[in-house]
């Protein structure tokens, strides 16, 4: 009823869509303020279960932690916590079942000037290869972690290990989000520059597959003469 009520309220408030990209505001000065907890998993299922990324994910946990943490709680931690964890896991189960239910009209589909049959092999590929750590990251890159789980899907990646990291995932997000929100929320630098703090984070992880890929296409107009001290070179120092 709670799901029900605030998905209602989403549809009709027009405060509510105004300030949709504002969680604070949203959370606190709008017709929702009484129903945190259901606005919370209503947008965390829609972002990251129905292909709708332009929602405010992390601003939105932490502000749900940060409100968890004032006296009186607008919603209690103990209830916010799991309950994220679960919705953010179900959303990305959709997406993944969305993925696989149309990959195979990808796959039927005749090769056109903007889409190849080999770009959904190429994708299942990098799945199967780096699917693990990019399922983890999605999680904290806006857009990013709403189409990662479709993109798993459609390429067919293994359900037992797409299950197995995006729990992993949905955790690390839905409830570390929330505590850092619960503890440092008010912390106004944390507070206003959380969704970079983040993007930060992950670039950094991802540094090294950039220059790898860099490195490759930088390569491509060179000749195999050209291309040998180079691999010599690193050859070399991967030995010492």
């Amino acid at each position: 009823m709670n799901l029900l009520a605030a998905t209602d309220l989403l549809a009709a408030d027009q405060s509510v869509w105004s300030n949709i990209l504002d969680p604070l505001t949203l959370l606190t000065k709008t017709s929702l303020a009484n129903w945190v907890l259901p606005t919370i998993l209503v947008i965390v299922f829609i972002e990251t279960g129905l292909l709708f990324p332009i929602l405010p994910g992390d601003s939105l946990l932490f502000t749900g932690g940060m409100l968890a943490a004032q006296t009186p709680p607008s919603v209690s931690i103990w209830v916010l916590l799991p309950a994220v964890v679960v919705v953010a896991f179900v959303g990305d189960q959709t997406g993944y079942w969305i993925g696989r239910a149309i990959g195979p009209k990808i796959f039927h589909k005749e090769d056109t000037r903007f889409f190849k049959k080999r770009y959904i092999t190429e994708t299942h590929e990098f799945f199967e290869k780096h699917g693990p750590k990019t399922i983890i990251l999605a999680r904290f890159v806006p857009i990013v972690r709403t189409f990662m789980p479709v993109l798993a899907g459609v390429s067919e990646m293994s359900y037992r290990k797409f299950v197995a990291f995006d729990i992993v995932g949905a955790v690390l997000w839905g409830g570390g989000v929330t505590i850092i929100g619960y503890f440092l929320g008010n912390v106004s630098f944390v507070r206003e520059h959380i969704e970079a703090i983040f993007l930060l984070i992950v670039f950094v992880s991802i540094l090294p597959g950039i220059m790898a890929v860099a490195k490759k296409v930088l390569n491509r107009g060179k000749t195999p003469a050209e291309q040998a001290p180079e691999a010599a070179l690193t050859s070399n120092e991967s030995s010492r």
